[in-house]
């Protein structure tokens, strides 16, 4: 039954766009990764599970498709940033031996490839944090201010799935230069340990953000709360004590109907823009409002993380309807903050549309706009990823997400142009 969405701004068509090629075999794509050119707008590289990478020249508006190869191996899990001076960094699982989570230690590193000239190739790829045969997973990468820095950080796992108390998860971060082929050793950033359970307990989605040239920032879940912490040597040395910014009521790990798996894990940005220059946000969904009602949450901080803001709900829907899977980018030019989650607000079953929600007072007011053609209806029977994503430069915004409808899962997106 379709219920009226009284918050949502304006009926604009929005032109979508799909990326990868229907297909059958294998992975399906998902957990779509994107980044915009800041020498070159018109340039953005995407990539998709398990190792597919694409490329537009003209605004998003039409693609190439690869297949990314690295002698390590390609595991999913893709990260794409984008530095200053047009560079590009395809961050990734390994694989070598194409087993995948079968057996302990094979998902053994995280891998960086770096492209010089636009995403049209690809380096090798450089290994971080090889640990004998502890798991390596989800990382996220964030460049430095002039483009000098690149750093990644990301979960390591005893034993992925383990329930023995003495295996255990962790933080960890490493840094290289902007060739990104030698990386250091990996620092640990948690104090806590969790659990390899892959759920509310295990330290999970750190996501960094360079505060300046030296300064190096990171959040991430655990025991229901968004923790934080700060490095002001280049990632060398961090806090002995993990700071808690945020409580995830109702934990991380949810339950949304026609979804396999969802999480709510947070989301780290930074705005380097004249607007709200150094301004830290965090964004992330919890079920605060009971186990029928995700939402999503924004908050800030202007000094570095001592202090931090109450928290924003970002969609701006009545209550009672799931909001899931949010991402969030800061404009470098206008530090406009842009956030896309997957909304059911205009549903009572499982149709699932997109919304990019836009604050143009640093987070203070959300717009919300509808951006998908139509809703999906998620099947629920094939892997949908565990995220989605969003780049904006200038004005230009471009979200990128899975959809699945009636068993066609692929990744999209919008040609969107801000307020």
């Amino acid at each position: 039954m379709l219920t009226l969405a009284p918050n949502l701004a304006g009926a604009q068509q929005f032109q979508n766009v799909r990326l990868d090629q229907p297909s059958t075999e294998g992975f399906k794509a998902c957990e779509p990764s994107i980044a915009i050119d800041p020498t070159n707008p018109d340039r953005i590289v995407a990539g998709a599970v398990l190792d597919q990478v694409f490329l537009s020249l003209d605004g998003g508006a039409t693609w190439t498709a690869d297949q990314l190869k690295s002698r390590h191996g390609v595991y999913g899990d893709p990260c794409i940033v984008a530095g200053p001076q047009g560079d590009f960094y395809y961050l990734h699982l390994s694989d070598p031996k194409g087993e995948g989570w079968q057996d302990e230690g094979l998902l053994d590193r995280i891998v960086c490839q770096h492209s010089k000239n636009g995403g049209e190739r690809w380096s090798r790829g450089a290994s971080i944090g090889r640990n004998g045969s502890k798991d390596q997973d989800k990382e996220w990468a964030a460049i430095s201010p002039s483009g000098d820095r690149i750093a990644a950080c990301w979960t390591e796992f005893d034993h992925y799935g383990s329930e023995a108390l003495h295996d255990s998860t962790r933080i960890l971060c490493s840094t290289s230069d902007r060739k990104a082929k030698k990386w250091s050793d990996p620092v640990r950033v948690s104090a806590q340990l969790g659990n390899c359970l892959d759920s509310d307990s295990t330290t999970e989605g750190a996501v960094p953000v360079w505060i300046n040239e030296h300064t190096l920032a990171v959040s991430w879940a655990f025991d229901r709360s968004i923790w934080f912490n700060i490095s002001t040597d280049r990632g060398a040395t961090w806090g002995a004590e993990d700071r808690a910014i945020a409580d995830i009521i109702g934990g991380w790990d949810h339950e949304i109907p026609g979804i396999g798996r969802a999480n709510g894990m947070p989301v780290t940005a930074i705005d380097n823009s004249p607007r709200y220059p150094g301004r830290i946000y965090v964004n992330w969904a919890d079920q605060r409002n009971g186990a029928d009602d995700t939402d999503i949450w924004l908050i800030w901080s202007d000094d570095q993380g001592l202090n931090w803001s109450t928290p924003k709900r970002v969609n701006n829907d009545p209550a009672g309807k799931h909001q899931f899977f949010t991402w969030m980018a800061v404009d470098p030019v206008t530090g406009h903050v842009h956030v896309v989650f997957y909304d059911r607000r205009q549903y009572d079953d499982t149709r699932t549309e997109v919304v990019v929600a836009t604050s143009t007072n640093g987070g203070a007011f959300f717009a919300n706009r509808v951006v998908s053609e139509s809703p999906f209806h998620p099947d629920g029977t094939t892997f949908f990823g565990d995220y989605n994503n969003i780049s904006a430069y200038g004005g230009r915004v471009r979200p990128i997400w899975t959809r699945n409808h009636n068993g066609d899962q692929g990744v999209w997106t919008v040609l969107l142009e801000d307020f």
